[in-house]
């Protein structure tokens, strides 16, 4: 096992050699590979230049790009140099370009393009480290800043004059060594740089890569998700480790780049499968496009489909069970399973050839699994690909985690469930006094407790993170004596695998996988004087919600002024007039000028009438209690966002 992923890139470019490892597209949108030799040689050459620049070891160096080759090259040499990088997306706001860069105190930016630099040039005079800026768009005009290439050429030059000083940095890379600092979103709005050890992705490249799920050499990754995100980054990192190439895409491309690259494996977030999802039942739906006959086709395939898969997994032993379900029961089950899957099978067979199988072509018709994560799968899509034949491995993880906590296996493929933990960890089940109600290891065993407990979720094992930079304080609240508290409910299930619940933290996931803090929301939108108390809703959803509960006394002098006599609290949050306002209160203080990007924003809402109170919706020290108001109003949440789609 390499002792640090610098070596795991020797390691692969030895092993693998002339192997494509990344491709991406050119000028005219054709895929073009770069060899696992080619890009270690690009990141060797880099590294040299950079320690030739004055990189010093440990040091932060930031990354500020999107998906292309010239981020892992510049990955490459970052870490090559015995760096840690602090990567972020060209989306970055502001705020938080001048807030990392300074905390961090990176020296050396790179940065992708010009649009990047126009960025940067605008906040400098508050960057108190950044000093050196490396432009990695080889298409760049920009003058007073360093060339990507043109480093990657002086690197090679000195190379070629017997320097090696690269080598000697990889030496002295240390397992503990930080490899990155990824910086999420924090509870005041200022976010939190992860520090994550050289040791925490190798666990994660080893275990999911031999243990878990069986990623060959031949296989072929899409890459759709920000790379800056730990979740992308670990499966470009596995993908390096199998020897198996990394294919670029982007949304507006995917349809396209899927028949082109013919995926076997792909990371993904919920919303992209709800978006293909949605897109399938749009012209299901749609005369135009599809005709009647071909409609019913369409709904008989499935129809089959659904039952004979979920007799298959019941059979298997796939089928979740949340209760322990009695012996008996079971065996009724099984025998009810066998029929129905003797008699759906010839069906099942013939329908899938001539109707599932053309569905399964979209996605390049080799697609083995997408592995889920970033947010919760909901469950009618999951159940529709897993039923078309589109395996999704649902995993569970957190930036803080590297990212992986848990994921489904081929083998365990249980739906209503985020898979098995992966290997040396643990997870306890706590409840708000922190007693541990269930105790289980990677290898399924119960160690103290029993399952089917719901609490908060704890995790321990190589891949939790060092702590958060800079920040003792935070760091000390989730992290104790190795164990790393997730802020998620759940459980164990019968099967030994974990299940989600809900959320215990206030941090709100998004069904792309964006996390959003809602207090800074709350705080702006309470500016209104006529919003007394609200809660930012959305989780698992495709945009953030709210729950408003109007001040009345402003109220009423609003609808005097605007002749509306209705007095009655209940029918008066019914008035369209009074949501309409509410409407366009919302909008006047979330939005982009006030600070929020597009996915910050508050677009579905309803109002209610109650306050939010002490002893009931809110603990003692008036925080809300979010899974309790969630729970309360959980009819109405379903109908607002059922509305909303």
């Amino acid at each position: 096992m390499p002792a640090n992923l610098p070596e795991l890139f020797q390691q692969s470019a030895e092993k693998f050699g002339n192997r494509p490892a990344f491709v991406s597209k050119d000028e005219t949108k054709n895929y073009k590979p770069v060899t696992f030799k080619e890009v270690y040689e690009l990141g060797l050459n880099l590294a040299e230049a950079l320690i030739d620049l004055g990189v010093q070891a440990r040091e932060n160096v930031a990354l500020l790009a999107d998906n292309r080759l010239e981020w892992i090259v510049s990955d490459y040499g970052i870490l090559m140099s015995g760096a840690a990088d602090v990567p972020r997306g060209t989306d970055i706001t502001d705020s938080e370009i001048v807030y990392i860069l300074n905390h961090c105190e990176a020296k050396v930016v790179f940065l992708e393009n010009d649009k990047m630099l126009e960025k940067f040039q605008k906040n400098r005079s508050q960057f108190e480290f950044a000093k050196t800026l490396v432009i990695m768009d080889a298409k760049s005009t920009a003058t007073g800043v360093l060339k990507l290439y043109d480093l990657i050429e002086k690197g090679k030059e000195l190379r070629a004059k017997g320097s090696r000083k690269a080598e000697e940095r990889v030496k002295g890379i240390n397992s503990e060594d930080l490899f990155t600092i990824i910086y999420t979103s924090g509870t005041t709005g200022m976010p939190k740089g992860v520090m994550l050890k050289h040791s925490n992705m190798l666990h994660q490249t080893t275990s999911i890569l031999s243990e878990m799920i069986d990623i060959k050499a031949e296989e072929r990754m899409l890459s759709i998700l920000p790379v800056w995100h730990v979740f992308e980054r670990v499966f470009e990192y596995l993908a390096i480790a199998a020897g198996c190439s990394t294919y670029y895409t982007n949304v507006r491309d995917l349809r396209d780049d899927m028949k082109k690259a013919k995926p076997t494996f792909m990371a993904s977030a919920p919303r992209l499968w709800e978006s293909i999802y949605n897109g399938i039942y749009t012209r299901i739906s749609d005369p135009k496009q599809t005709p009647a006959i071909r409609r019913g086709l369409f709904k008989l395939a499935y129809f089959f489909s659904k039952h004979f898969n979920a007799s298959l997994r019941f059979l298997k032993g796939n089928k979740v069970d949340y209760t322990g379900r009695n012996p008996i029961v079971s065996l009724g089950m099984g025998i009810y399973s066998f029929v129905v899957l003797v008699l759906t099978a010839p069906l099942y067979f013939v329908l899938d050839l001539i109707v599932l199988s053309k569905i399964r072509e979209a996605t390049g018709g080799e697609l083995k699994a997408s592995v889920s994560g970033g947010g919760a799968l909901q469950k009618h899509v999951d159940a529709f690909f897993n039923d078309i034949g589109i395996n999704v491995l649902e995993g569970y993880g957190m930036t803080e985690t590297s990212p992986v906590i848990s994921v489904r296996t081929f083998k365990q493929l249980i739906q209503g469930s985020v898979g098995a933990i992966t290997p040396q960890a643990e997870v306890q089940i706590r409840d708000d006094s922190g007693k541990v109600l269930t105790h289980m290891d990677a290898n399924q065993k119960v160690l103290a407790g029993k399952i089917g407990q719901r609490g908060v979720i704890h995790i321990k094992g190589p891949q939790v993170m060092k702590g958060y930079y800079k920040n003792p304080e935070t760091t000390a609240k989730v992290l104790k004596d190795g164990w790393m508290d997730t802020g998620d409910i759940g459980m164990f299930n019968f099967k030994k695998t974990l299940t989600i619940t809900g959320r215990a933290k206030d941090t709100v996931v998004l069904l792309g996988g964006e996390n959003v803090e809602p207090v800074p929301i709350e705080n702006k939108l309470t500016e209104s004087p006529y919003i007394f108390q609200c809660m930012v809703i959305g989780q698992d959803q495709k945009n953030l919600g709210a729950i408003i509960i109007p001040d009345f006394d402003k109220l009423a002098e609003w609808t005097k002024e605007n002749g509306i006599s209705e007095t009655d609290k209940q029918k008066l949050i019914e008035n369209p007039k009074v949501v309409d306002f509410y409407k366009k209160e919302i909008k006047a203080l979330n939005n982009t000028k006030t600070g929020f990007k597009s996915f910050e924003q508050v677009t579905p809402f309803f109002l209610i009438t109650k306050q939010f109170e002490v002893g009931d919706e809110m603990t003692n020290l008036h925080k809300m209690k979010r899974h309790l108001i969630a729970e309360k109003y959980k009819e109405k949440i379903a109908s607002l966002y059922a509305t909303d789609n």
